[in-house]
């Protein structure tokens, strides 16, 4: 089986519209924040990654389905894990809850890239750290 990266957050004032709701657009700020403490949780930074390895870690693409709305003071838990997995890139699942209510689903494309934004390998170290965390598809 398996591991996930979990991280929790509390809904504040300023992630919601007058209506008292999370903004869309904040669910890809709780997701940024998820992956930068799955990355920390692994003993790496974006800093680190970039200073170490001269790579940038970016998203290619998003796909977000937004399920429930989340509103003020809200404490919700985001599920990540690695889906599969390229020489240059990686899929990563995401899943926000609030309770045991699933509010957003989201899978996003990320790609390791050098400061031409071109795509690199992956750094071995980085890989081997993340493999506990794949749950599909390996795909070298």
């Amino acid at each position: 089986m398996h591991e996930n990266f979990f991280h929790t957050l509390k809904v504040y004032y300023e992630d919601t519209d007058a209506g008292g709701v999370v903004y869309y657009a904040n669910y890809l700020k709780f997701l940024e924040r998820a992956r930068t403490e799955a990355l920390h949780s692994i003993g790496f930074s974006n800093q680190k990654v970039k200073k170490d390895f001269g790579s940038l870690i970016i998203v290619k693409a998003c796909n977000i389905e937004y399920k429930k709305p989340a509103t003020l003071e809200d404490e919700l838990t985001i599920r990540s894990f690695v889906k599969s997995i390229t020489k240059t890139s990686f899929f990563m699942n995401q899943i926000i809850t609030k309770g045991d209510d699933t509010i957003v689903e989201a899978q996003v494309h990320l790609v390791f890239v050098n400061d031409l934004g071109k795509p690199v390998k992956i750094p071995d170290k980085i890989y081997l750290k993340f493999r506990p965390y794949f749950c599909d598809t390996i795909k070298i």
